[in-house]
């Protein structure tokens, strides 16, 4: 586990699955507007959904992220299309409804930079996301991001297409600000 003073990023645990399509994967706007994929139809528990506990890979770490004060599953976070030869990876978030505007996604995007660089070793971590995701621009920007970029109406969501923007972080850019390391990990 993973851990800052709000937020705890964890393994997926099969109880996780059935809140998490629920309220992120069933929410077809939202959805829509989060991943470059088409939305479908998945029935609960499905093998095909993109929250199932899948074994540990090279190319993706998936998180549930869990609100340290109350104990609640809040969200899912991940790096994904990790490329262990170039050391870059993306980085995604996603808060369940209820959790967000309480300040949770900057921990939550500083953590994963904790982990990309200290833990993985990467050198790089982008963030792609449509120019209107104003909060998450916000929180990476407040990680150390710097906007790379915009690629115009690149992105097909829910009946139109939007602007999307890179924003990227290298290792030697970053400054580790939020992640408690346990004291016999520091040496």
């Amino acid at each position: 586990m993973l851990q800052t003073p709000l937020i705890t990023l964890r393994a997926r645990h099969d109880g996780d699955v059935p809140v998490l399509q629920s309220e992120l994967y069933d929410d077809v706007a939202t959805r829509s507007r989060a991943d470059s994929r088409p939305w479908q139809p998945l029935s609960p528990g499905a093998a095909a959904s993109p929250y199932a506990v899948a074994a540990p890979s090279d190319e993706a770490a998936c998180f549930s992220v869990v609100e340290r004060s109350s104990g609640e599953l809040a969200g899912e976070a991940l790096l994904w299309g990790i490329d262990t030869h170039s050391r870059t990876a993306h980085l995604g978030i996603a808060l369940l409804p209820g959790f967000r505007g309480r300040g949770l996604a900057h921990e939550v995007v500083a953590l994963l930079c904790h982990y990309g660089f200290t833990v993985r070793g990467l050198q790089r971590l982008q963030v792609d996301t449509l120019a209107d995701n104003l909060p998450m621009i916000a929180a990476a920007t407040r990680a150390g991001f710097v906007l790379e970029g915009t690629l115009r109406r690149s992105a097909w969501t829910y009946g139109s297409f939007s602007d999307q923007v890179v924003l990227g972080l290298l290792a030697e850019e970053w400054t580790d600000t939020v992640a408690e390391v346990p004291a016999d990990a520091r040496r």
